[in-house]
């Protein structure tokens, strides 16, 4: 069976996955790590690069290496194993342009690896980013990831996940109202 970019983008963003999301449901996980984990090794070899070349396909490679792992492997360190390729897809998709051609829903989600990286440069171009092109809901949670890479360097809440020890200012930060918030 062959899977088409506009139907993973049609797929995550339905209705039904947006409210699926916010639960974290357990079937939503199991859905995607049935449907979509085969799609997620050929991305992880190469085999899905040439989607790189027009906007939804790049979206589409985002989506299946940024946002399908951390329901397929949730809170497995597998979860962020992608991290890097999805950073680059985003970078060559905004030095090519195709950034300009997505919807605004849409353009939130090309943009997301970068907030998700541990790499300060990529934060600031995340927040850089979502503050130009009004995507307002998106630059609070920018920031936040920015101002705590800033902080500590790293995420401290993927620490366990990556079999990272906390520092005591992390275990402190961890067990706070702000990083309940975050």
């Amino acid at each position: 069976m062959t899977i088409t970019p506009a139907e993973i983008i049609d797929f995550w963003f339905s209705e039904r996955v947006k409210k699926q999301w916010l639960s974290s449901t357990e079937a939503l996980d199991k859905e995607i790590r049935d449907r979509y984990q085969a799609l997620w090794r050929k991305a992880a070899a190469g085999e899905l690069d040439d989607w790189q070349d027009s906007p939804l396909g790049s979206l589409a490679l985002v989506i299946i290496m940024d946002q399908f792992p951390l329901n397929m492997f949730r809170n497995q360190a597998t979860s962020f194993s992608m991290e890097q390729k999805a950073v680059e897809i985003t970078c060559q998709g905004i030095e090519t342009g195709q950034h300009q051609e997505l919807e605004k829903e849409h353009l939130s989600f090309l943009f997301m690896p970068l907030m998700h990286s541990e790499d300060l440069e990529m934060q600031d171009l995340s927040v850089k980013l979502y503050r130009e092109h009004g995507l307002d809901s998106n630059l609070k949670f920018a920031e936040h990831h920015r101002d705590l890479i800033k902080r500590f360097g790293r995420f401290p809440h993927r620490n366990r996940i990556l079999g990272r020890t906390s520092t005591i200012e992390e275990e402190r930060y961890l067990q706070s109202h702000e990083a309940f918030l975050g």
